[in-house]
């Protein structure tokens, strides 16, 4: 699981965490990409747009991801499916594509009028 999506983020794209920290927090404030990377470069240590592009991809990512996961734990306990190895496996994925397909089996069948 990713505990700190800004050092991660660092670490993928081999950058400072105080730049993707900056970046990350001009983003959530509402500035754009170019707005960001013209008016905010001392902030951001001078990060070029395709830099900061790739932050905010990557953070909205991992957002997605964080939030997908709450849900399926929820969904999983609220039914009693919950066990603490399904919880580690579900904590460990990296990607969208990989905790749905480990939920893929537990996901509740649609019930039908027929």
């Amino acid at each position: 699981m990713l505990d700190d999506p800004i050092s991660q983020i660092a670490k993928d794209l081999r950058l400072r965490p105080g730049q993707v920290s900056a970046t990350a927090s001009l983003l959530d404030g509402g500035g754009t990409v170019p707005f960001i990377a013209r008016y905010r470069k001392e902030n951001t240590g001078s990060l070029d747009e395709v830099e900061i592009t790739s932050i905010r991809n990557r953070l909205f990512q991992i957002r997605e991801l964080t939030e997908r996961r709450r849900v399926i734990l929820e969904s999983l306990e609220k039914r009693g499916l919950l066990t603490n190895e399904l919880q580690k496996t579900i904590l460990g994925a990296e990607t969208l594509a990989t905790l749905e397909d480990i939920y893929l089996p537990y996901r509740p069948k649609r019930r039908t009028r027929a």
